[in-house]
C-alpha cells in the first residue's frame, strides 16, 4: 500500500496522537524521557510487521515530505544558534566542547573496530557511534541515508532508530549512577528541601526575553526557514562532488546560523525564539513519525545480536569517559558532576535526557547555574555542528576498510 503526501501527513499526526497518550499513562516511558514520536512510531511499526507476517502486506510513506521535515529541523538548530551565547558561557563552554569532540571521536572509533571484530561492515559500526548517540534520532536518520548510499549497508535508517532509541534510554540510566559515583568521591551531602532554594532570580535556562507567538511571528519564521532551505539546498547541489560534500541538513543547519546571526547582530532584528522552537520541532515530531513508522522490523533480526554488543561496549564507554574524562577536564568539583550527568544524557540520548540528568541531580544536592549554562547549548546545537564535522572524517576512515 502506497501512501500519499496528505495520507502520510495525517498518519504521522495520528502516530504522535498515540506517542502522546502512551508517554502520559506509561509511567517508564514518562520517566526515561522517551519521546512520543519514538513510542507511537514503533508501536506502529510493530502493528505493521505483524500485518506483514501473516498477510504479507507493505507500506510505504511519502519520502518527499520526511526528508522536508527533517531539513525544517536542522534548519531550526541553526536559526536557535545566537553567538552571544557562545561568548556568555566562557571559557568552560570551550573546554566542554572539546570534551564534547573527544567522546565523538572515541565513539566512531569504538564503534568501528568493535563491528570489525564482530565480523559487520565497519559502517555499521559507525551506524552505532555517533551518528545515532550523541547525534541522536534525527542526526541518525539524516546520516543513514548518506551511509546506505555510499556504503549499500541494508535497512540503515531501521538501525539508526533502534540505536538512537537505545542510547536514549540508557543516556538516561546511567547518568544518576555516574553523578552518585562521582558525589560520594567529593562526599557532597545531599541540601534539605527546605535549604534547597535558588535565590537567583534569571537562571541561564530561563531567557529574560522572548517575543510571543502570534501569526506574524509565526509568519517571519516560516519566511526564514524556507529561504535557509533553499540556499542549503544550493549550496548542498555546488558541493557535490567536491571536497566540500556534506549532507544537505548541515548546510541547511549552517545557512541558519549565518542567518540567524546577520539578522539579530547586523540588522538587530529581534528573532522570535520560541516561534522556531515551536517549529522545529513539530518538523522533528512528523519526521520522526514516519521514519519510524516506516521501519522494516523483520530485516532487522540477522543484525540485531551484533549491533546490542557495539551498543553496551558504547554504554561502558560513555560511562568512563564522563567519569575519567568530563568530571576531571571540567574541574573536579559539584559543576564537574552535574556537567557529566548532562554528558551521559546527550552522549547518549538526547539534550532533553541530558537536562532531566542534570535536574534529578540539582534536585538533590543544589543548583548548578554553569551546568544548565553549558550543556543546553552544547547539546542542542554545536555538538551537530562538531559531530557533522568528525563524521565526515570517520566516513572517510570507513572507507578505507570498506
Amino acid at each position: 500500500m502506497v501512501f500519499d503526501t496528505y495520507e502520510t501527513l495525517a498518519l504521522a499526526c495520528l502516530v504522535l496522537l498515540l506517542g502522546y497518550f502512551l508517554v502520559k499513562r506509561v509511567r517508564l516511558l514518562n520517566h526515561y524521557n522517551i519521546p512520543e514520536p519514538v513510542v507511537g512510531g514503533f508501536v506502529v511499526a510493530i502493528i505493521l510487521t505483524v500485518v506483514h507476517q501473516f498477510w504479507g502486506l507493505s507500506f510505504s510513506f511519502d519520502t518527499d515530505l520526511q526528508r522536508t521535515m527533517m531539513l525544517t529541523f536542522f534548519t531550526s538548530i541553526g536559526l536557535s544558534a545566537n553567538f552571544s551565547r557562545l561568548i556568555k558561557g566562557g571559557m568552560p563552554l570551550v573546554i566542554f566542547l572539546f570534551v564534547a569532540a573527544g567522546l565523538i571521536a572515541l565513539q566512531n572509533t569504538v564503534g568501528i573496530f568493535s563491528a570489525m571484530a564482530l565480523g559487520l561492515d565497519p559502517a555499521y559500526g559507525l551506524l552505532a557511534s555517533s551518528v545515532t548517540l550523541t547525534g541522536g534520532h534525527g542526526t541518525g536518520a539524516a546520516w543513514a541515508d548518506a551511509l546506505a548510499a555510499r556504503f549499500g549497508i541494508q535497512s540503515a535508517t531501521e538501525l539508526a532508530m533502534a540505536c538512537a532509541t537505545f542510547g536514549l534510554i540508557f543516556g538516561g540510566v546511567i547518568g544518576g549512577p555516574v553523578a552518585s559515583f562521582l558525589l560520594k568521591r567529593l562526599h557532597r551531602k545531599e541540601i534539605p528541601e527546605d535549604e534547597n532554594l535558588d535565590d537567583v532570580e534569571e537562571a541561564f535556562e530561563k531567557p529574560v526575553y522572548r517575543r510571543k507567538v502570534n501569526t506574524r511571528s509565526i509568519i517571519e519564521t516560516i519566511t526564514m526557514l524556507s529561504i535557509c532551505l533553499f540556499i542549503g539546498q544550493q549550496l548542498d547541489l555546488l558541493a557535490k562532488g567536491t571536497a566540500f560534500q556534506l549532507p544537505t541538513f548541515v548546510w541547511c543547519l549552517f545557512t541558519g546560523v549565518i542567518v540567524r546571526n546577520s539578522l539579530s547582530h547586523i540588522f538587530k532584528f529581534k528573532v522570535a525564539e520560541e516561534a522556531i522552537d515551536i517549529l522545529g520541532s513539530v518538523g522533528l515530531s512528523i519526521f520522526l513519525a514516519i521514519a519510524l513508522m516506516s521501519l522494516k522490523l523483520w530485516e532487522l533480526v540477522g543484525l540485531a545480536l551484533p549491533i546490542l554488543v557495539i551498543l553496551l561496549i558504547q554504554v561502558a564507554v560513555m560511562a568512563l569517559y564522563a567519569i575519567f574524562v568530563t568530571f576531571r577536564v571540567m574541574g573536579k568539583d559539584y559543576d564537574a558532576v552535574v556537567l557529566s550527568a548532562g554528558h551521559c544524557g546527550f552522549g547518549l540520548g538526547a539534550t532533553p535526557t541530558a537536562v532531566a540528568n542534570m535536574q534529578a541531580v540539582t534536585s538533590h544536592y543544589g543548583p548548578s547555574h554553569k551546568a544548565f549554562l553549558i550543556v543546553p547549548m552544547v547539546g542542542a546545537f554545536f555538538i551537530d555542528i562538531l559531530n557533522a564535522s568528525l563524521l565526515k572524517l570517520f566516513v572517510e576512515v570507513v572507507a578505507i576498510f570498506h
